[in-house]
């Protein structure tokens, strides 16, 4: 045994199972995972019917980012022990991970009842909850969680997050959660403060108060508590991992083989077609790789064509499952003068990075249409076509507005496809309604209500976004407002599949009119809206988030399309629907006029412009 891990895997294995496991086990203890998953595929080879060497296994390739593996060592260690507390625990980990909430809760639950006490399948309990939208029951998991084991970091993290829902049922005051999550908030600070845990750190990111950006009201005060808590915590963990703060190099004496070019680095979950790369890390990628010395860490996993595009135009391109500390390393040691977050409040990664200082200068951007409130982030990129005046309130950071909408579009792809899930009715409009569930406030019901009161044709079409839970809460919710404002809303209104983006297309050519949503808005599904010609209806909001389907309204001088006020959104909404010749009008002027949304190279001119500025 010791000559086979003194040769690091060269010599031959260990000889029994019981050696192979437990030298498996300690080396995956360690962190050597790739020679540790060696001995304990041995170990199961050798020991079919050994449960335990099925689940270190499976934590082991957990570890090393194969998950499908993973889970199904996991699902074999309950098989063969089916009261195997942790093994039902692991299995759980991995469904909530892809977001399985359904079966990762049936597992989780079976954990706890063999183990009430196992904090860290209360935990995950909490977490299928919440994805559940199940917000109470998450709660109580969590402050389980806490019982059991009262220095439960991120337990006492998550349940502070969790007074937020996603959606919200008919009866439950937003106003009312708001204020529990800033008294939790405070409870949560004092408690970080007396805490002695040196690994308290590993909360950080576990939860985000990501819908608090969904209720249209000033978030900054709140969301600077927030990243003081994540700064103090990562700056600690900073401070003992020996990653020094980065100085501002000197600009006259520029490293070996930089030609002079400031390092400009991109950090992101997002490097393949999702929406915050279409929005603006395309146009970023295309422009600063020409420019600057671009370096690129893609800190999810798997990729596609747009991820091929990045790592092809990357001066160094880092991607693959990778625990927190290694990309901090990595992004430290590559010497960056500036770094800049497409989005921070979407990936627990990305908030444990953008919570230390790794770069001299360091931005953030609208991915999540957000002030991060972390001090270690100095500007916030936005655009002067989505900001209201007094913007600069809004932000912890300094808000730089690029012009326009601040980014460079490239045209959406023309797939085939057809719409599914919707049975057309003869001479009834639809109007498509195409947010995300948890973007419909409680307060705006009655608007989408009297539109269907005031237009007896219409349907309104919503998608049953994942997990569908989330769009059931929003359907019972509508129903209720429809039922008070005595439209039929079995008849007027149907959630359909979320649609790929093919068949999405093809229903916005088919629809009649798009209602935006009130107070946090689409973008891209605006810009595809414009693109296949259908007039948006849109309610200009009070913060960048209410302002992104406006703002290309505006951009393609549509001003009359934004509504001042939710009354406004109604009547213009209702006059549309009833003069199809003004909608044909409409759809001439946006298709004549749509080219202005894309390619646009002020945004990308003035981002340069702010690169040489500040490096």
């Amino acid at each position: 045994m010791l000559k086979w891990l003194l040769g690091r895997g060269k010599a031959p294995l260990p000889a029994g199972a019981q050696d192979c496991f437990q030298l498996g086990s300690d080396l995956a203890q360690r962190g050597r995972l790739d020679e540790a998953i060696v001995l304990l595929r041995r170990a199961v080879e050798l020991e079919p019917l050994n449960a335990a060497a099925h689940h270190n296994l499976g934590s082991a390739l957990r570890d090393r980012g194969e998950r499908p593996a993973a889970l199904g060592a996991y699902r074999e260690a309950a098989r063969i022990e089916p009261a195997f507390a942790e093994a039902h625990y692991g299995i759980g980990l991995m469904l909530v991970e892809e977001r399985n909430y359904d079966e990762a809760l049936a597992s989780l639950l079976r954990a706890i009842k063999l183990s009430p006490r196992l904090a860290e399948a209360r935990f995950q309990a909490g977490n299928a909850h919440m994805g559940l939208g199940n917000w109470q029951a998450a709660l109580a998991e969590f402050k389980a969680a806490i019982e059991a084991r009262p220095d439960y970091a991120e337990a006492r993290w998550a349940r502070a997050m969790s007074h937020l829902p996603a959606v919200y049922a008919a009866g439950v005051d937003p106003a009312e959660r708001r204020r529990a999550f800033a008294a939790e908030l405070k409870s949560l600070r004092k408690w970080f403060a007396a805490s002695k845990r040196p690994d308290a750190f590993l909360a950080v990111g576990v939860h985000q108060p990501f819908y608090l950006a969904y209720q249209e009201s000033p978030n900054r005060e709140l969301l600077a508590e927030y990243g003081e808590l994540c700064a103090e915590q990562m700056g600690r963990w900073q401070s003992r991992a020996g990653l020094a703060p980065p100085a501002k190099r000197a600009r006259s004496k520029p490293p070996p083989g930089s030609g002079g070019k400031p390092r400009i680095g991109i950090v992101s979950a997002h490097i393949y077609e999702h929406s915050v790369w279409v929005a603006l890390v395309r146009g970023w990628v295309e422009r600063l790789a020409e420019r600057a010395e671009l370096h690129v860490f893609h800190l999810g996993s798997g990729g596609d064509a747009e991820t091929a595009f990045a790592r092809k135009r990357a001066a160094q391109f880092h991607a693959g499952l990778r625990p927190f500390d290694q990309w901090a390393g990595l992004i430290h040691a590559a010497g960056l003068d500036l770094v800049i977050y497409p989005e921070i409040g979407m990936d627990a990664t990305t908030a444990k990075l953008a919570s230390m200082r790794l770069a001299p200068v360091q931005a953030a951007s609208w991915g999540h249409p957000e002030t991060t409130g972390l001090p270690t982030i100095d500007y916030y990129l936005s655009a002067e076509g989505l900001e209201p005046p007094d913007a600069q309130a809004n932000y912890t950071e300094k808000l730089i507005a690029l012009p326009n909408l601040g980014c460079s579009l490239s045209a959406g792809k023309e797939e085939a496809g057809r719409f599914s899930g919707l049975e057309l009715r003869k001479d009834e409009l639809l109007l498509v309604c195409p947010g995300t569930a948890f973007k419909y406030a409680p307060q705006h019901d009655r608007v989408l209500a009297e539109i269907a009161r005031r237009v007896p044709s219409s349907r309104l079409v919503f998608f049953r976004s994942r997990p569908e839970p989330l769009a059931e809460k929003l359907r019972e919710r509508l129903r209720d407002s429809f039922r008070r404002a005595d439209v039929d809303f079995e008849r007027r209104v149907v959630f359909i599949p979320w649609q790929p983006a093919g068949a999405f297309r093809a229903l916005l050519r088919r629809a009649d009119l798009y209602l935006d949503t009130i107070g946090f808005s689409g973008f891209n599904s605006a810009v595809h809206a414009l693109e296949c010609g259908l007039p948006i209806v849109a309610c200009e909001g009070r913060f960048l988030r209410g302002r992104l389907a406006s703002g290309p309204l505006r951009r393609l001088g549509l001003d009359e399309l934004v509504a001042p006020s939710a009354e406004a959104y109604v009547e213009l909404a209702a006059a549309l629907a009833a003069d199809p010749g003004r909608r044909q009008a409409l759809r001439r002027r946006i298709e004549s006029s749509c080219e202005r949304l894309f390619r646009d190279a002020a945004p990308l001119d003035a981002l340069e412009d702010f690169v040489t500025a500040v490096t």
